[in-house]
């Protein structure tokens, strides 16, 4: 292909065109997207937190961005609604490092306040509620808002399996980087529109990352506790995928059905082996759905 004002074929455009990637500004428009059934019943909510830290018994919520969708049983988000963002007092300067990476100033969330009774209904008429940290941000919610307990939860990072897709981490900004465009990150109601850009992504085989987020979402699966593990082996379970729970002070991890009868020979043979000096003789399994999953 040749350049504008070239004369015919030149190896330097063609060699541009091979070696660059063009990344567009993310642009999440309110309306029908002209996929699927604009009237489609599913209702699904995307919510995203800013906070002064990670310590929930210490540190505050300073922003909470949401916005609401439409989607098909085929995972295609047929009409988004438009965004809803409030900034939240937290009574204390916020941290320095938190305003470098979110851009939250103390003169920014002065005198305001989450609309809690918004909040609440618009979750509690959503069929699903997506965040980016499904783990992190559900907490925070429910602490804030009781009445958004016990809801269903899907999360993008965790519920997609970003790597079997050819993905390399699961960063939010990174995500979308390698789906073709960027955004202003660290700002709830930025990411939230990101995690939308997300969804909308098509696999190779023409399935929305939505579709397996929802598909994963439904099914059923297994925490797997491994109690009484002695520290000696945490290096294995860190490396088999297991996460330290503080408040529980034990290692977890999330299993399939299928998966379920292996990680429990693998428990066996590496953690509650005599060799391993458990205090324990095996893991204490924990079902868990959408309902229940990070919360």
């Amino acid at each position: 292909m040749a350049l504008p004002g070239s004369r015919g074929g030149c190896a330097c455009a063609e060699q541009i065109d091979q070696d660059a990637r063009i990344l567009r500004k993310l642009d999440v428009s309110e309306g029908v997207t002209g996929e699927g059934d604009p009237a489609s019943p599913y209702v699904c909510t995307v919510l995203d937190v800013e906070t002064t830290g990670t310590d929930h018994g210490s540190d505050a919520l300073i922003q909470l961005g949401l916005r609401r969708f439409r989607c098909d049983e085929e995972g295609r988000i047929t009409r988004i609604d438009r965004p809803y963002s409030w900034f939240e007092d937290p009574g204390r300067p916020i941290p320095p490092e938190v305003v470098r990476i979110t851009g939250i100033t103390d003169e920014m969330v002065q005198g305001h306040e989450i609309d809690r009774g918004a909040v609440k209904r618009i979750l509690q008429g959503s069929s699903l509620i997506v965040a980016h940290n499904a783990a992190f941000d559900r907490r925070w919610v429910e602490a804030q808002v009781p009445e958004a307990t016990g809801l269903a939860w899907g999360c993008s990072m965790a519920d997609v399996d970003w790597a079997s897709h050819g993905f390399d981490g699961r960063s939010l900004g990174f995500l979308g980087m390698q789906c073709g465009f960027w955004f202003e990150a660290h700002r709830a109601d930025a990411d939230v529109d990101a995690v939308i850009g997300l969804l909308r992504h098509r696999f190779p085989d023409g399935r929305t990352v939505l579709a397996e987020l929802l598909d994963t979402a439904r099914q059923p699966s297994w925490l797997v506790h491994a109690q009484g593990a002695a520290f000696g082996v945490k290096d294995r379970l860190r490396a088999r995928g297991y996460r330290w729970n503080p408040s529980q002070r034990v290692w977890s991890r999330e299993v399939k059905d299928e998966a379920l009868t292996a990680e429990e020979f693998w428990l066996a043979a590496n953690v509650y082996c005599v060799e391993a000096s458990p205090r324990a003789l095996g893991p204490r399994l924990e079902r868990v759905d959408c309902w229940s999953r990070y919360a």
